[in-house]
């Protein structure tokens, strides 16, 4: 993908859209071959080291690369990523901050083939020393590209330094994993051409690493034997970060697929007492010291078995139940001051021949001093009301009582 790179920019173009590899469609034609690898900073591919092979180019290979026309992004830290530049007058000039918004982000992240604006801010990739774009654009979000949109006058003529807008897109929701319970584990499969399609490729461990980072499951635990399905050929470095950045082949090859370290959902962790002894307080639940109250933990229902493990941060004990029905329950009696801290549970299960856990969100647990005080007040409160109440209606008895006597008089 970095030599795409060197390409698109010698050509005068974006950001690499895609990038594939084939065989080539006529034998006899002569290649140029290249040796090492760019660094992807080379401003034309000749400096990437390259010599023309010998002989024919029989049975080799071509590289085909789509360039985003318009719009790029550079200085980032991948392809969806980097500081906002658009093509004026055969040369590219950065975007101010305040002629850029949310909406023009959009276009831009689907221009350069990425997914959703992540985030939006000037500065963030670098000031920008050469042109600046002198229009602020006006997109409505039907345009297809940036350039498409309407533009205006710039109110201020100046673009403060350090104020060319930085964008980071999301990677693109063109990757899953299918055929298992958990979405980090399965087949491999690639959206392409308006289609679902299986992901194949003779270099697993690469590949599998690619797509386990894509999906945010963690690193590969296994590379399981794929699919009898063959699919479309991917070839990777194991360093980046989806799979669109690496080259695509014509050619298929066998199924991948991956089971990644995120296999497990995150479990849940929840408090709950059957005497009214806990309440929400500003920190998250509190307990009446003294009251009895139970800690339950559960996850949704993946793989059968499994255990839970309660950890405690105001000291070193913990707990460990067998999980039945996806779940445990820890029971506490009797809540005191040692009982105070922030609670999490573990979930481990052994499934593919591998132990896997989780780990629920922090629980922070306060406890109170003992309801006596407020108990009392709140059953004088009772008391008074209801007193009030007996003495209104025996005296608003009495009264008419009185008025009849006086009206038969």
């Amino acid at each position: 993908m970095r030599e795409a790179n060197v390409v698109c920019r010698q050509q005068g173009c974006g950001n690499v859209v895609a990038a594939s590899r084939g065989r080539l469609v006529e034998k006899g034609r002569i290649g140029v071959r290249l040796y090492g690898r760019c660094r992807g900073t080379e401003s034309s591919i000749r400096q990437c080291g390259i010599r023309r092979g010998p002989g024919f180019c029989n049975g080799g290979y071509y590289h085909h690369v789509t360039c985003s026309e318009s719009v790029r992004l550079v200085n980032g830290s991948g392809l969806c990523s980097g500081r906002v530049e658009v093509k004026s007058n055969q040369s590219w000039a950065s975007v101010c901050e305040a002629d850029f918004d949310q909406q023009d982000a959009e276009l831009v992240c689907r221009d350069v083939g990425c997914g959703a604006p992540a985030a939006l801010q000037g500065g963030l990739y670098g000031g920008g020393g050469g042109q600046t774009w002198d229009k602020e654009f006006q997109c409505k979000g039907n345009e297809s590209l940036l350039l498409d949109c309407d533009t205006s006058d710039r109110k201020n003529n100046t673009c403060l330094p350090g104020n060319a807008v930085g964008l980071t897109c999301s990677e693109p929701d063109d990757v899953r994993l299918v055929g298992g319970v958990s979405r980090c584990a399965g087949g491999v499969e690639r959206y392409d051409q308006g289609e679902w399609r299986t992901v194949g490729t003779d270099d697993w461990d690469d590949v599998a690493s690619v797509v386990c980072r894509q999906l945010g499951c963690g690193s590969t635990v296994s590379v399981p034997p794929g699919k009898t399905t063959r699919g479309v050929g991917f070839i990777c470095s194991g360093s980046e970060s989806s799979l669109r950045e690496c080259w695509r082949m014509d050619d298929l090859r066998p199924g991948l697929t991956v089971i990644c370290s995120d296999l497990l959902v995150q479990p849940d962790i929840f408090l709950t007492d059957s005497m009214g002894g806990v309440f929400r307080g500003h920190q998250g639940p509190e307990m009446f010291r003294g009251y009895n109250f139970t800690i339950t933990c559960s996850t949704q229902p993946q793989y059968p078995g499994g255990s839970f493990l309660l950890t405690f941060t105001g000291s070193n004990r913990t707990q460990t139940q067998p999980a039945v029905n996806h779940s445990a329950a820890f029971l506490f009696p009797a809540a005191d001051d040692s009982h105070q801290g922030n609670y999490s549970c573990v979930y481990d299960n052994y499934v593919f021949s591998h132990n896997f856990s989780s780990e629920s969100e922090l629980l922070p647990l306060t406890i109170t001093a003992s309801p006596l005080p407020a108990f009392i007040i709140r059953h004088v409160v009772v008391l008074l009301i209801l007193l009030t109440t007996i003495t209104t209606s025996y005296l608003y008895y009495k009264v008419k009582t009185f008025t009849q006597m006086l009206q038969v008089i």
